[in-house]
Protein backbone atom coordinates (compact mmCIF):
# COMPACT_ATOMS: atom_id res chain seq x y z
CA UNK A 1 0.00 0.00 0.00
CA UNK A 2 2.93 2.40 0.55
CA UNK A 3 3.76 1.81 -2.74
CA UNK A 4 0.74 3.05 -4.06
CA UNK A 5 0.43 5.70 -1.81
CA UNK A 6 3.88 6.99 -2.58
CA UNK A 7 3.08 7.11 -6.31
CA UNK A 8 -0.46 9.22 -5.81
CA UNK A 9 1.61 11.64 -3.64
CA UNK A 10 4.10 12.22 -6.44
CA UNK A 11 1.36 12.22 -9.67
CA UNK A 12 -1.10 14.61 -7.36
CA UNK A 13 2.51 16.91 -7.00
CA UNK A 14 3.07 16.59 -9.99
CA UNK A 15 0.05 17.79 -11.44
CA UNK A 16 -0.03 20.55 -8.60
CA UNK A 17 3.25 21.78 -9.86
CA UNK A 18 2.20 21.96 -13.53
CA UNK A 19 -0.80 24.02 -13.30
CA UNK A 20 0.94 26.28 -10.49
CA UNK A 21 2.86 26.90 -13.44
CA UNK A 22 -0.01 27.75 -16.07
CA UNK A 23 -1.57 29.81 -13.76
CA UNK A 24 1.74 31.47 -12.80
CA UNK A 25 1.18 33.59 -15.86
CA UNK A 26 -2.12 34.66 -15.84
CA UNK A 27 -3.62 35.36 -11.98
CA UNK A 28 -2.16 37.68 -9.58
CA UNK A 29 0.11 36.86 -6.96
CA UNK A 30 -2.32 37.45 -3.77
CA UNK A 31 -4.50 35.07 -5.90
CA UNK A 32 -2.04 32.26 -6.08
CA UNK A 33 -1.66 32.33 -2.84
CA UNK A 34 -4.62 31.39 -2.24
CA UNK A 35 -4.99 29.00 -4.94
CA UNK A 36 -2.07 27.25 -3.05
CA UNK A 37 -3.41 27.36 -0.17
CA UNK A 38 -6.84 25.35 -1.69
CA UNK A 39 -4.79 23.27 -3.78
CA UNK A 40 -3.44 22.10 -0.19
CA UNK A 41 -6.52 21.47 1.21
CA UNK A 42 -7.54 19.21 -1.76
CA UNK A 43 -4.73 17.02 -1.93
CA UNK A 44 -5.00 16.45 2.09
CA UNK A 45 -8.60 15.68 1.85
CA UNK A 46 -8.02 13.42 -1.30
CA UNK A 47 -5.38 11.53 0.58
CA UNK A 48 -7.77 10.85 3.09
CA UNK A 49 -10.40 9.23 0.85
CA UNK A 50 -7.66 7.20 -0.51
CA UNK A 51 -6.22 6.52 2.55
CA UNK A 52 -9.96 5.48 3.89
CA UNK A 53 -11.07 3.23 0.74
CA UNK A 54 -8.05 1.43 0.55
CA UNK A 55 -7.21 0.78 4.66
CA UNK A 56 -9.01 -2.08 5.51
CA UNK A 57 -11.79 -1.74 8.13
CA UNK A 58 -11.54 -3.63 11.64
CA UNK A 59 -12.76 -7.31 11.60
CA UNK A 60 -15.36 -5.86 14.22
CA UNK A 61 -16.44 -2.96 11.87
CA UNK A 62 -16.82 -5.29 9.17
CA UNK A 63 -19.04 -7.78 11.47
CA UNK A 64 -20.97 -4.85 12.70
CA UNK A 65 -21.58 -3.75 9.06
CA UNK A 66 -22.72 -6.49 8.27
CA UNK A 67 -25.16 -7.12 10.73
CA UNK A 68 -26.70 -3.93 9.86
CA UNK A 69 -27.26 -5.21 6.64
CA UNK A 70 -28.47 -8.19 7.76
CA UNK A 71 -31.13 -6.30 9.80
CA UNK A 72 -32.22 -3.61 7.03
CA UNK A 73 -32.59 -6.50 5.02
CA UNK A 74 -35.63 -8.23 7.54
CA UNK A 75 -37.41 -5.26 8.40
CA UNK A 76 -38.52 -4.78 4.78
CA UNK A 77 -41.31 -6.91 4.95
CA UNK A 78 -44.60 -5.34 5.48
CA UNK A 79 -46.55 -5.20 8.79
CA UNK A 80 -49.96 -6.34 8.73
CA UNK A 81 -52.20 -3.33 10.03
CA UNK A 82 -55.81 -4.20 11.13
Amino acid sequence: MSGDRERVIELVNELGSRVGHVLSDMVPPAAQVHLLNAQRELITALMLIYENRVAQAPAATRTRRARARRRTTTRDRKIRVD
